[in-house]
This record gives C-alpha cells, sequence and structure tokens, in this order.
C-alpha cells in the first residue's frame, strides 16, 4: 500500500498528467524528451553539469533518500530579515518600505527565483463568446465565457488565448466582488468545463455555490491556456510568443510568473465589466496554482485578498526549512520551468541558504493587503507541502505587516490542525482534510467578509 505522502506526491504530479490526458503514449515520450532536452539546454547556459545537480529528496516515506517529516531532524537556518537594506540599515517607516526595501526584495525574487517579465510582452484583445443564465448547484448566476486573444503579429507561429470564465448572481443589483481563481481545465477543448481538483464534498456547497450565496463572483483561468505546465512547453504560450520560439535565457521568466501575467490581463478585463466590483477582487489557487496566487499578488496590487491553498515550496513554504519537498525537487527537469532558469544553480553551485530572500519575503511583498494562508492535515494532505514552513513564512512577514499599520497572526506558536487564526491581515488554518482548500472556504469568505463588508 502507497503512503499518503506518496500518494500527494503522486496527486500533485497529476495535474500535468491530466493535461497530457488526449495524448498518445508516443507523444507523451516525445513530450518528456522535450521537456529533458529543455532543462539540459537551461543547464549548459548556466555552465552547470547534469551530474552537478543535486538530486531532491523522495515524497514517499519508506524511500532511501524520502524527504524529512520530523521536527526533530529540521536544520537550522537563518531568515533574511525583511526590514534591513542591502546596505544594512534598518526600514523605519512605511516610506522606506515602499522606495528602498521592496524593490530589492522583487529585485531579488525575480533575479534568482520567479525571473524577470520582458519589457515587450504583446497586449491582450478580450472577446466574449457567451452569455447564459444558468445555476450553479441551485444558485442562480450569469456566466460568461471568454477569451483573451494575444497579438501574435510579430511571431505567428505561435497563438495564444487565455481562457475565463466569469459568473456573477444572476440577482446582483450592481457590480459584486469576484474571487479570481487558478484551475484545472477538465478539457482543454471546452473552456467552460473547468472546475477546481479537490473542491466541494459530500453535503456541503461547493466554493462556487458559497460565493453566489454571499452575492459574490468567480473568475476562473485556465493556466495551460496562457503558458503550459512543463518544460517542453517554455517555446510556447507567452513565454515562447516573446521569445519567438526561442529557448529561454537564465534570468528570463518561468510558468508561475507567466500566470500571473495573466491574471493580471484578466483584472484588465475586469475593469471593464460593469458586473464586477474591482475594488474587490481575490486570488485564490491550490497547489502549484497556490504557488502562481501567492506570485501574482506579490507583485499585482490590483488584487485586494489571497487565499494561497497548499503551495508548499516554491510558494509560502520557507526554503531554507529542510522538511518536506526541497529546492532539488524544484530545479528538476519535472518543475523548473515554474521558475527561472537562475534558480537552478541553488540545488547544484549554491544551496538554499545563499538565497537572497526566501517565502516569508513573498507573503511580505503582499503586504498591506491581507492574505490567508491554507494547509490540509499532515495525516491526510502528507508532509510535502510543509504546513508548518507555510505558517513561519507567515508568521516572519508579521514585522512588514505590523510596519504598515496592519494586524500579523498574533502568534509564532505552530496552531492546532483545525484552530483558525483568523484576527490579523495574515490569517491562517490548517483543516483537516487533504490536498484541497474546499474545508477552508467557509472560514475564509468568513474572513474576507470583514474586508469587504458583506
Amino acid at each position: 500500500m502507497r503512503s499518503i505522502q506518496h500518494i500527494l506526491l503522486a496527486s500533485c504530479l497529476s495535474f500535468s498528467a491530466l493535461a497530457q490526458s488526449n495524448l498518445t503514449p508516443a507523444q507523451r515520450d516525445s513530450l518528456k524528451q522535450a521537456t529533458v532536452a529543455d532543462h539540459n539546454n537551461m543547464l549548459q547556459q548556466l555552465g552547470i553539469a547534469a551530474d552537478q545537480l543535486r538530486k531532491g529528496p523522495s515524497g514517499n516515506p519508506k524511500d532511501p533518500n524520502a524527504a524529512n517529516s520530523s521536527e526533530e531532524k529540521v536544520n537550522k537556518y537563518t531568515l533574511p530579515d525583511p526590514l534591513v537594506l542591502k546596505n544594512g540599515q534598518k526600514v523605519k517607516n512605511a516610506k522606506d518600505w515602499f522606495e528602498k526595501r521592496r524593490p530589492e526584495i522583487v529585485a531579488d525574487f525575480e533575479s534568482e527565483i520567479y525571473g524577470r517579465m520582458p519589457a515587450n510582452i504583446p497586449a491582450v484583445k478580450w472577446q466574449l463568446v457567451s452569455t447564459k443564465d444558468t445555476l450553479v448547484g441551485n444558485q442562480a448566476i450569469r456566466e460568461k465565457t471568454l477569451k483573451g486573444i494575444v497579438d501574435n503579429s510579430t511571431y505567428p507561429a505561435i497563438r495564444v488565448e487565455i481562457s475565463l470564465i466569469l459568473a456573477t448572481p444572476l440577482a446582483a443589483k450592481g457590480a459584486v466582488p469576484v474571487v479570481i481563481e487558478f484551475s484545472f481545465p477538465r478539457s482543454q477543448f471546452n473552456p467552460g468545463n473547468v472546475q477546481a481538483i479537490g473542491m466541494g464534498s459530500a453535503g456541503e456547497p461547493t466554493w462556487q455555490e458559497q460565493l453566489i450565496s454571499r452575492g459574490w463572483g468567480y473568475a476562473v483561468i485556465a493556466p495551460a491556456s496562457i503558458q503550459a505546465d512543463n518544460g517542453a512547453g517554455l517555446t510556447h504560450g507567452i513565454i515562447g510568443l516573446v521569445n519567438k520560439g526561442a529557448h529561454r535565457k537564465p534570468e528570463d521568466w518561468g510558468a508561475l510568473r507567466a500566470w500571473g501575467w495573466g491574471a493580471s490581463r484578466v483584472i484588465d478585463y475586469l475593469e471593464t465589466d460593469k458586473d464586477v466590483d474591482t475594488k474587490k477582487l481575490a486570488i485564490e489557487g491550490l497547489s502549484r496554482y497556490g504557488k502562481a496566487a501567492a506570485v501574482a499578488m506579490a507583485f499585482e496590487p490590483r488584487i485586494a485578498l489571497g487565499f494561497i491553498g497548499s503551495s508548499g515550496a516554491g510558494g509560502v513554504k520557507l526554503l531554507r526549512r529542510i522538511f518536506g519537498e526541497q529546492v532539488e525537487n524544484l530545479a528538476s527537469s519535472g518543475a523548473y520551468h515554474w521558475f527561472s532558469g537562475t534558480f537552478i544553480k541553488y540545488a547544484s553551485k549554491l544551496t538554499a541558504d545563499d538565497l537572497p530572500v526566501d517565502a516569508h519575503q513573498l507573503v511580505a511583498l503582499c503586504a498591506p493587503r491581507p492574505i490567508f494562508i491554507s494547509a490540509g492535515s499532515p495525516e491526510v494532505e502528507g508532509q510535502w507541502g510543509d504546513a508548518k514552513g507555510m505558517f513561519l513564512a507567515a508568521a516572519h512577514a508579521g514585522p512588514v505587516y505590523r510596519l504598515l499599520g496592519k494586524k500579523d497572526m498574533g502568534t509564532t506558536e505552530f496552531p492546532l490542525l483545525g484552530m483558525p487564526l483568523i484576527n490579523g491581515d495574515i490569517a491562517y488554518r490548517q483543516h483537516a482534510g487533504g490536498h484541497s482548500t474546499g474545508p477552508n472556504w467557509s472560514t475564509w469568505i468568513a474572513w474576507a467578509s470583514r474586508y469587504w463588508g458583506l
């Protein structure tokens, strides 16, 4: 019988597997070979030999190289101080933060982890595909299917169309708050057939029903319509379009930053839609899409609230903390495409301790906007995502929130399973379920209502 952690790892990888479900075995093998080739190309650009790349730990605790899942074996580490400038001076006020320290942290994340967005990204033109009045559960909605057509006149060989579904309560009398979700499309050929993995359970309304019943709306983005979730796709999608089909350079953006760019373009559209209150926009995502949601919020100031689900390493888990998934896993051919090529060097010539930033500073980039961090049970979800590592990142972002006149979580002590820390502008809850934000939706909605006054 496979372990819970091994099942979790398999479920995370299944996001990519599901995206390839329409491929033949030969096509899947070709995709894998193209991914490895692109990964090798980046290693060559970095001057790293394949045997210099450290192998990441296994998500199966029975393997000889199993990832650490014991608090007693966690290493000692020192985190960069988010309120100390590179010249050693301390940040004293909000002006120092926004004008001096925050730009330093942004630059480090761009150069060392997520990559820089190019200056020449083409424009997006939104097209309404269809509008229909329908039901989600027993809630009446107006559902719009849209596509964002990216100008590919500079390189017609690559076409990018962002798939978006927008649903608002049919009974709404005016503009409503909207939660933007990164979600996995069940069919690449039916952009309307999208549903988050792990959402909803017997006896409770789905997250969509809960939002609509509150009088809010939701917008679902298919990330793969922006950028494929594999290394082979880096010469396609929006990254490939900008590079005109060529391989990335080491500091170029990865998929997480590209998905975040797509969310920003969705907001551009929402600002033109009279049914949407664009002062009340939230972002939500699970797993790799939780990473994308955190990155999107950090770099997009128009996002008012965050709901970051089980984002793990590369999201809001501390990278220096040796527990669960590690930098070496992220730098492998299976995940490197989420990041800049430069990030790979921290699994070879350097280590996570050499990073100029860590996840607590990603959370801090969201300040002063409220952010809610969600995790699942260690017995059900597993330990791969490191729920405590995500909590600690939130805790260490607290000084920045306090500097800006906001409330932190109020504690640095890891809470018991199910205990909500929701009195501050940084919130956290580890629910008793699996790899899902589902059991935390009602808690998040109640927390978000404090800010949206609804």
